[in-house]
């Protein structure tokens, strides 16, 4: 080895070079049959990405090619940014569903039927939908840092809109800061992936991606538990309202803790990449990069469209139930709140297993497609055991019932996420998992609104049976999707360039574009 001007250059054969200040860390050099040729001093000069010069000196008879080892490193302070996130979405999953797991005490607090407390829960379907194209945009432009501050700050405001709402005439703000609420939640959904891409390294970047979603998975579970004990079903409307008005204040003071910990903590991405493929994507420049041109690519990539179906059909069936559990469970176990709540938490805590096992298995395996397939016909068949044990009159029944359920359906969740990044790399992962949640919260709207018909009219066997058709549908659907993974071709092709003979400290070709001198 030898050294000049405090760069770390690795000989190889008879050949040698120069690097200036360019911030050049290490470069390798090895014998290519491709002769790159020179000016009448021997010497050629390269662009590289995010390099500036670097300048190659050597004899008119020798060939080189330019091979940079590309640095990587993990920072423990990742860990960090992860459960900050988690906990943010942690507390925008609970005001979710806040109203809709004891939605009986809040339509006679507030007067209203059930398809307006059915909109407390849809209108974060509905925001979203309308909001993902242009806030993607904003974290492809300016970042993770400014969209999780951005939406954390939704979330405090609409937490504290609700506080004032507490009496029977308040339904119009409360479903004002229920919607406040529900901006919050387009900044959270596409995020775990993304989150889990810029400061992961590739052997646990799924497993962050798990906990990412895990986070809102803990939040929703926390919803199903907690309204049903912080807000009794009692006759008085006064003690009532003070119930309630605890519970809106005790949100409002967690939401604006986790705002002021986002502004002081939470940080744009490490300096230097944690894997391969991260390295790859900031090589690329703004410039290389169109929104619009990564949306319609997105858009004929025909594996990801497939997923996009399949993810919406299954996300927008847990959706479904989610909201409607406390109906399901209610119209078969009449006075049965507290245990509605307990076992959605079931469903919830049973998924967030699931999708934690998950995110392992995939960090040592890399089975996506086998992965994905089999989890989703599981969900249908959980799916079709839940339908047709809910009236048997037993509840330990239902909760075990429940706990399969959860298993499968929730812990999908992340799986639909990193087999959307592999099929798409190397689009932004934001844009991508925006993509898949948009299609869940349309899949989401439509089904709540058919099941609850459903429900009132033909009985609740009738309305599960109505999401078991769907479920069947994905998994078939899921089957003709092909497994292209783009993202572990891209670490492998790397990490064979750094094996290949000549360059010992494994050197990591990346394209350059040559210049004039």
């Amino acid at each position: 080895m030898s050294s000049q001007l405090g760069y770390q250059l690795h000989d190889c054969g008879d050949d040698y070079a120069r690097a200036d200040e360019t911030g050049v860390e290490s470069i390798s050099l090895r014998k290519d049959n491709k002769g790159l040729g020179g000016d009448s001093n021997g010497c050629r000069r390269f662009s590289l990405p995010g390099i500036t010069r670097v300048d190659l000196e050597a004899r008119p008879s020798d060939t080189l090619a330019l091979v940079p080892l590309v640095k990587i490193k993990l920072y423990k302070r990742r860990w960090v940014m992860l459960i900050l996130f988690s906990t943010y979405s942690m507390s925008n999953a609970f005001m979710w569903l806040q109203y809709g797991i004891i939605s009986n005490v809040f339509m006679r607090f507030y007067n209203i039927d059930t398809f307006a407390i059915d909109w407390l829960s849809m209108i974060y379907m509905l925001t979203y939908t309308l909001l993902v194209v242009p806030v993607m945009w904003v974290l492809s432009s300016y970042g993770i840092r400014d969209i999780v501050v951005v939406g954390s700050a939704f979330n405090c405001i609409g937490a504290w809109i609700k506080t004032g709402t507490a009496h029977p005439g308040m339904f119009p703000v409360t479903f004002f800061g229920q919607f406040m609420c529900s901006v919050a939640s387009v900044y959270v959904m596409g995020i775990p992936s993304y989150l889990a891409s810029i400061w992961f390294g590739k052997h646990e970047v799924s497993t962050a991606c798990s906990i990412g979603v895990l986070g809102n998975q803990l939040g929703i579970a926390i919803g199903f538990l907690v309204p049903p004990i912080l807000v009794p079903n009692v006759d008085d409307l006064d003690e009532l309202a003070y119930h309630i008005n605890i519970m809106f204040y005790i949100t409002a003071g967690v939401a604006t803790l986790i705002f002021i910990l986002v502004v002081i903590v939470f940080q744009e991405k490490p300096a230097i990449p944690p894997s391969q493929a991260q390295a790859a994507m900031r090589s690329m420049s703004p410039q290389e990069y169109s929104y619009l041109a990564s949306i319609r690519r997105l858009i004929y990539n025909k594996p990801f469209v497939l997923l996009i179906i399949t993810y919406g059909l299954n996300v927008g069936c847990f959706y479904a139930v989610s909201t409607l559990l406390n109906r399901m469970i209610i119209d078969h176990y009449p006075g049965e709140e507290v245990n509605a709540g307990r076992i959605g938490l079931t469903i919830v805590i049973a998924g967030m297993v699931g999708s934690l096992i998950c995110g392992i298995w995939l960090d040592k395996t890399k089975t996506y497609k086998q992965t994905t397939l089999a989890v989703y016909l599981l969900t249908f068949v959980g799916m079709l055991v839940y339908a047709f044990t809910l009236n048997l009159g037993h509840l330990w029944v239902v909760f075990i019932t429940a706990a399969a359920l959860g298993f499968f359906m929730t812990g999908y969740l992340p799986l639909g996420f990193e087999f959307a990044v592999e099929l798409t790399y190397p689009e932004s992962e934001g844009t991508s998992s925006g993509l898949l949640n948009c299609s869940a919260q349309v899949f989401g709207i439509i089904f709540t609104i058919c099941q609850g018909k459903i429900i009132d009219y033909y009985g609740t066997l009738a309305g599960n049976v109505f999401l078991c058709v769907f479920l069947f549908l994905g998994t078939i659907m899921t089957a003709f999707i092909k497994a292209d993974l783009r993202r572990q071709k891209a670490n492998l092709v790397a990490e064979t360039k750094a094996k290949e003979p000549g360059c010992q400290d494994g050197g990591i070709s990346t394209p350059f574009k040559e210049d004039k001198v």
